[in-house]
């Protein structure tokens, strides 16, 4: 709990900063702990679904069960492993605040819309590797590569092939595992809000 605490606190210095230079105010989100199941302004959660966003209330949600899960089944231990999760869903807060949550929302029911599902996500992965760039002077060795790991074992294709057996890519709703590491990756090396162009490349580039 306290270490989640630190990462969260750490991740609103840095998006104050970047929002200012868009000439905008970055609105804190708030942290909630919960075991086993919670009510939100989402509907409810479930541990089994893993840490979320919410954007009707501004809020992450997380059972810290899943740090447990994500070393033992997902083998991918590690302090900043943990802290790349909390920062994906920072990115969901960013993405929030910025209006493109809502947009991507309303593409619901549309044939198309697991695409847009996959590029908010690798956008996500993107501002957590932006957060990580501006992180830099706490970073300790093998920081990033715990961060990649865990990225790479939570892909669609991983998760489904560790589920089911097979990949079923038109039923991806993330990205594949080699997307979401290379878009954390170039968070990393853009660490720019410009840079997080995944709706704007076509979607076999991503």
């Amino acid at each position: 709990y306290q270490f989640v605490s630190v990462v969260l606190a750490d991740t609103e210095d840095i998006w104050q900063k970047v929002f200012q230079t868009i000439d905008q105010w970055y609105r804190e989100p708030t942290l909630v702990i919960y075991s086993q199941r919670v009510n939100t302004r989402c509907g409810a959660g479930d541990a089994r679904m893993g840490p979320f966003y919410c954007p009707a209330d501004e809020k992450i949600y997380i059972d810290l069960s899943f740090y447990d899960e994500l070393a033992s089944q997902f083998e991918a231990p590690g302090d900043f492993a943990q802290a790349y999760v909390i920062a994906h869903e920072v990115g969901h807060h960013v993405q929030n605040l910025l209006g493109i949550s809502s947009q991507v929302a309303a593409k619901r029911g549309q044939p198309d819309y697991n695409e847009y599902s996959v590029r908010l996500e690798l956008q996500a992965d993107y501002l957590a590797g932006l957060w990580a760039r501006k992180n830099q002077r706490y970073l300790e060795s093998g920081d990033i590569e715990e961060a990649m790991r865990a990225a790479n074992q939570i892909g669609d294709d991983a998760i489904q092939k560790r589920m089911q057996g097979k990949v079923v890519p038109h039923a991806f709703t993330h990205g594949t595992s080699e997307q979401r590491m290379r878009w954390f990756q170039r968070g990393m090396e853009i660490a720019t809000m410009e840079g997080a162009d995944t709706f704007v490349q076509r979607y076999e580039d991503l």
